[in-house]
């Protein structure tokens, strides 16, 4: 698959997406497509309508047309690739699917979402049964809905829309979790992500396992390892939460946190990067809080776990630089689609 999978799914539940309509699930429910975790199969599982399927599957057509189910993203952003996948669906996958999007403030009912304009972003084209189907994505507009298409009808287990969240700055006031994906924050650097992705700690919420946190492999050397976070915008730090909430006998023992202070710099220079947090000791299963003291504002946060282990959550809670907001918002303007609805 192409690079973009490795960006955040801005429709998925964990980021609080929905599937907000669908005009047909007899067979499965619409809800099945933006689960997190990869669908599952049973031979045994059947129900009164027949198989059951982990996925949103419609019924056969016998009239001319086709299906289609509408998410609003978690997270509004700019769509670099989506992902059709047909997993389990053999017999019962639809040859053929599209995918476009709309833009649309507030919090429209899907009646409203009908009347607003919707861009193509993947032109009818065909899939794959039992394959995950990845669509590179060109467009550079911030999208707050997508919509699948499939023609005419079938099944799709999961519908990722992978890309880079663009929030209304507007609602950034205020102290904020600068690093949140849900902010804009993301992540630029990370030395393992053997068991989980490190994005999994800028996720909204708390985790429920460990396996909705970030777990590196066990280290046999000297080193230990880091991951290297993107702030929503440039600001201040004020506290920071490390939390290593279901990691027990993998937790990291040890954690330290840095900040990067360059404005012209690169992130790989170590001079332009400032201690905010030194070396601390972690407990296993445990929220950690930490008061900073902090007056330079900041871009960059590096987390390093000693030697290695796992993290449920980071928080970097702070405000928002006055010349930072600035740009943020000159981004958002510069991002918006020609034509975007407010309700």
């Amino acid at each position: 698959m192409s690079d973009f999978t490795q960006l955040p799914d801005l429709a998925s539940r964990a980021i609080a997406g929905s599937v907000v309509y669908a005009n047909d699930e007899l067979f499965a429910e619409r809800e099945n497509l933006i689960k997190p975790e990869p669908a599952v199969f049973s031979t045994q599982d059947f129900g009164h309508k027949g198989k059951i399927y982990d996925g949103w599957e419609t019924r056969r057509r016998r009239e001319p047309g086709h299906d289609h189910a509408v998410v609003r993203l978690g997270v509004p952003g700019v769509v670099h690739g989506v992902v059709v996948d047909t997993a389990w669906f053999t017999g019962n996958y639809p040859p053929h699917v599209s995918v476009e999007a709309t833009s649309v403030d507030g919090y429209p009912s899907p009646a409203e979402l009908e009347q607003a304009a919707w861009a193509t972003l993947v032109p009818k084209s065909p899939v794959d049964g039992d394959s995950a189907n990845p669509f590179v994505v060109s467009d550079e507009h911030r999208y707050t809905h997508v919509r699948l298409t499939i023609y005419p009808d079938g099944g799709v287990a999961r519908f990722r829309v992978h890309g880079e969240p663009v929030p209304d700055p507007s609602l950034l006031t205020g102290t904020v979790d600068l690093a949140a994906l849900e902010n804009g924050g993301t992540v630029v650097g990370c030395s393992n992500a053997f068991y989980s992705s490190p994005l999994n700690i800028l996720a909204s919420g708390r985790a429920r396992t460990m396996g909705e946190g970030w777990e590196n492999a066990r280290r046999r050397d000297d080193g230990n390892d880091h991951v290297t976070v993107q702030l929503a915008a440039r600001g201040r730090v004020r506290r920071v939460e490390i939390d290593t909430s279901y990691f027990i006998g993998n937790a990291a023992r040890w954690a330290s946190l840095s900040g990067f202070v360059g404005v012209s710099a690169d992130i790989d220079d170590e001079s332009a990067w400032l201690e905010l947090l030194p070396r601390t000791r972690l407990q296993p299963d445990t929220r950690h809080h930490f008061v900073l003291d902090n007056a330079l504002p900041i871009t960059h946060v590096r987390l390093d776990v000693y030697p290695d282990g796992g993290v449920s959550r980071l928080r970097v809670n702070g405000e928002i630089d006055e010349s930072a907001r600035a740009r943020l918002e000159e981004r958002f303007r510069a991002v918006l689609p020609p034509v975007h609805r407010r309700f």
